[in-house]
């Protein structure tokens, strides 16, 4: 049983993991915030002490850049931790198991190709948009790592050069410095936006807490596991109509028929499950969409909540991006046009890193990955502008499918999945 741990600027996360992928059990606990080295250290290793008895091996995933493999952590959303020897503590903590650490994102992209909407492609690009934006690269089938294992840091790809925003790393017009979470409901609440009262509620986050998966999402997510995006061609022209009018249902290739107009601000009908208390069943949501060929699936699960994997991303803000997501999906038109904002840089992040790279798949995760439509509606149409070389139109965008514990999935698998994501000249 593998101990996995999940580090990121908003939550912390542990579980027991199984040589199959499963999570056995998981804990999760809030970062604390402008909290010092020690006080992070300890609300750790009081969440990972219940766990420890089982572990015949650790792996980490924590947020970015950060010494590798040696495991010395400087995360930009963890400002107490600069040069902080992770890896170290825990293999003190732990002697005689092994100890391997990679980036939290790349982490996603791992449990997304071994475990998730990724297996089967060969050459693809795993993307987390939370509290930062972050990836990693799998090309012919194995992890690519860099020279100091931060390849796939698609956070820090220019999208605004021409006064773009300050980003933490130093720089600016960054697409994290744009489309990551507190940043976007930063700019959104800049513009006029102020969060619906009691319609996307928080999730207390405690060391002592089980990670239980809910059955309910709730408004802020989105598809299910592994069904790839499209557009609507028709988007509602009233937040009245009929909540399938304007659906993300089924797969759709870059170059596959289908609208290139920008989303209207105005059109803002929820999609299947996603109103404030959608009443569609499971089964339900099933409809043939306009695009020639294609049945549209619903993203529906049972009891009328949409999900991404077992449950969906939560937050511990106040204000968040999963909040701002579920106003842009309830047609507040500041909402939708930080999605426009948020999107078209993803698209333009994304088409360069295909080009690049000569991508088959993209996997997007985390909590602003909720929004549905108000944001793949313009990252698609900004591929459509950008992705313009022809082996780039192949790309499919698509939504994790892991959820709440891909981290733990993807840091167990740097020992489970043999070297496929480890280097096997690495301890």
């Amino acid at each position: 049983m593998i101990l996995a741990i999940d580090v990121g600027g908003t939550k912390m996360a542990a579980g027991l993991v199984a040589p199959d992928g499963t999570v056995i059990t998981s804990r999760r606990a809030a970062t604390p915030q402008n909290a010092d080295a020690e006080t992070l250290w300890h609300t750790l290793t009081t969440l990972i002490d219940p766990l420890s008895d089982r572990a015949e091996g650790v792996g980490v995933g924590c947020g970015g850049p950060m010494t590798w493999p040696d495991g010395e952590v400087s995360p930009l959303n963890i400002p107490g931790w600069r040069g902080f020897p992770l890896r170290a503590r825990l293999a003190g903590r732990f002697p005689g198991l092994p100890v391997r650490l990679h980036n939290d994102a790349i982490c996603l992209a791992i449990a997304e190709h071994w475990q998730g909407a990724g297996r089967g492609s060969a050459d693809m690009l795993g993307m987390v948009v939370s509290t930062g934006v972050g990836g990693g690269l799998i090309l012919g089938g194995r992890l690519v790592n860099g020279g100091t294992g931060n390849a796939g840091h698609i956070g820090h790809v220019v999208v605004e050069p021409d006064g773009g925003p300050r980003c933490g790393c130093g720089g600016h017009g960054c697409l994290e410095a744009v489309a990551r979470g507190p940043a976007l409901t930063t700019w959104a609440q800049s513009q006029g936006w102020t969060p619906t009262p009691n319609s996307h509620p928080t999730t207390p986050l405690s060391p002592s807490a089980p990670d239980n998966p809910s059955t309910t999402a709730g408004p802020g997510a989105t598809f299910s596991p592994g069904v790839p995006l499209a557009r609507s061609a028709t988007p509602s022209s009233s937040a009245s109509a009929s909540p399938t009018a304007s659906a993300i249902h089924s797969a759709k290739q870059l170059n596959a028929p289908g609208p290139s107009s920008p989303l209207d601000p105005r059109d803002g009908a929820p999609f299947p499950g996603q109103g404030r208390g959608g009443a569609e069943g499971a089964g339900q949501g099933r409809e043939q969409g306009p695009l020639a060929g294609q049945g549209r699936e619903g993203a529906m699960g049972a009891g009328g909540a949409a999900g991404m994997g077992p449950e969906a991303y939560q937050e511990d803000r106040a204000v968040t991006g999963r909040a701002l997501a579920a106003d842009a999906l309830a047609g507040d038109p500041v909402a939708l046009l930080a999605m426009r904002r948020a999107g078209r840089a993803l698209g333009i992040a994304i088409a360069s890193a295909t080009h690049l790279c000569d991508l088959d798949l993209v996997t997007i995760g985390g909590g602003l990955s909720q929004a549905g439509e108000p944001l793949f509606g313009p990252l698609e149409e900004a591929l459509r502008d950008h992705a313009r070389m022809g082996f780039a139109r192949r790309l499919k965008v698509v939504p994790a499918a892991l959820g709440q514990e891909a981290g733990l999935v993807g840091a167990a698998a740097l020992l489970l999945a043999g070297d496929a994501y480890w280097p096997p000249t690495r301890p």
